[in-house]
């Protein structure tokens, strides 16, 4: 069977929402490793897919409009365009769309970038600024919270299971190193645990596993991850 699809990639929780989304599709794709403890997502040819710098990116070699190969970087942006071309996972009817379109705008502008910076100031920088450590501690209890109260009456966040649960559940999945307590929250709790027992979302979390770091990150390692600044044009 051919691979249309190439994802450019690392596992991480952004990383982990584009396997999973293709693994729930059963759709086939070719991994493309972007090693980002290397600067591999700073290299020119990435840069031309990405302009960014972060992965995940996609080329879709095969689009449903025949017009020719497709680059798509941001991972809010490829789950929407993937979900689209296979009609799975996000409704089409307006209600449903919109449903399910606030709450993967809502993982990518809140509970992505703040679980990010409480690893940062709690793992990566641990001891740099106690403030920081407890200012996005903080806000990562309340988006907890938020999820919480979401499913006390449902199952999934936005109607049926959807993109917008894949998008969030590999953030949960670092629960511990943000420094909450699942047992605080028992909707959150109960919605991951379901969550971690589908087979692609066991999957989509696999992909890559022997890549990721083991043991502190070296100062190099910082320096390419959290020391660049702007790049001429």
């Amino acid at each position: 069977m051919s691979k249309p699809y190439d994802v450019y990639y690392w596992p991480t929780p952004n990383g982990w929402k584009i396997t999973i989304l293709l693994e729930e599709l059963g759709a086939p794709y070719n991994i493309v490793p972007v090693n980002i403890g290397k600067g591999e997502q700073f290299e020119p040819s990435f840069l031309a897919i990405a302009p960014n710098n972060r992965m995940p990116a996609l080329v879709d070699h095969a689009p449903a409009d025949g017009s020719g190969p497709i680059s798509i970087f941001e991972s809010g942006a490829i789950m929407e365009y993937l979900a689209e071309k296979h009609g799975q996972f996000w409704p089409t009817d307006l209600h449903g769309k919109y449903e399910v379109s606030q709450w993967l705008f809502w993982q990518m502008a809140n509970l992505g970038p703040n679980c990010g910076q409480t690893h940062h100031f709690r793992n990566y920088m641990a001891g740099a600024s106690d403030y920081g450590t407890e200012r996005f501690t903080n806000e990562v209890n309340r988006l907890y919270g938020v999820m919480d109260t979401r499913l006390k009456d449902r199952e999934f966040l936005a109607g049926p299971y959807s993109i917008a649960d894949m998008a969030c559940v590999g953030w949960i999945r670092g629960y511990e190193n943000q420094g909450q307590d699942l047992d605080d929250f028992p909707n959150l709790k109960r919605w991951f645990e379901t969550l971690q027992t589908r087979p692609a979302v066991q999957r989509g979390q696999e992909v890559g596993k022997e890549w990721r770091r083991k043991g502190q990150m070296s100062e190099e390692e910082k320096k390419i991850l959290f020391g660049q600044r702007a790049r001429p044009a």
